[in-house]
């Protein structure tokens, strides 16, 4: 299981690893590598891409909790809002 969200956030947020990599003057083998859960960040690291994309650290993190319900977001100027949740139903065959 990868434990960051960072492919799925730079995604979301419309950057590019190279431009993530060259905020942090870090190298983008490191950005490559964090975001395909090769290596994990130093705590420093982590926070830095935390404030670069503009998300609260904790949401940078998969759940290691099998919830009941997922949240549902709205993007408004770049920024994505929770806004409501969806019961799971798994259905059995």
């Amino acid at each position: 299981m990868q434990f960051l969200r960072l492919k799925e956030l730079l995604k979301e947020k419309n950057i590019s690893g190279k431009e993530l990599s060259e905020k942090l003057n870090v190298s983008e083998n490191t950005i490559s590598f964090i975001a395909t859960g090769k290596t994990q960040p130093r705590f420093e690291l982590l926070s830095q891409i935390a404030e670069v994309l503009n998300v609260d650290i904790k949401d940078m993190f998969n759940s290691t909790i099998e919830n009941e319900k997922d949240t549902i977001y709205v993007e408004r100027g770049g920024v994505f809002i929770p806004v409501g949740e969806l019961k799971k139903i798994n259905f059995k065959f």
